[in-house]
């Protein structure tokens, strides 16, 4: 199912056009036909948005490690946990 701005977003540089004209968001929307809560407003700021927030994050699951990826993060675990181990042995006798 399309999105409903889909319509309003290919008028986007005719809309930029009319807005730089110096016309108001009210007034291009009676021009284009444009229904709804604000059309323009609302294109404007998904506009923005995307602007600042640039590209999105890719979703899923993360890449997967390599078996020396594993045996490395394995060897470096156990070396942490024999250190603390010690150091809380250390640490309970005084």
């Amino acid at each position: 199912m399309a999105r409903r701005y889909q319509k309003i977003r290919v008028l986007l540089p005719q809309i930029h056009q009319m807005l730089e004209a110096g016309m108001s968001q009210r007034e291009v929307e009676e021009e284009l036909g444009l229904e709804g809560k604000r059309p323009i407003h609302e294109l404007l700021k998904r506009e923005r948005r995307k602007a600042k927030n640039g590209v999105p994050k890719p979703r899923g699951r993360k890449p997967a490690k390599t078996l020396q990826e594993y045996k490395y993060e394995n060897k470096r675990l156990k070396m942490e946990n024999e250190l603390l181990r010690d150091f809380l042995s250390l640490t309970e006798g005084m």
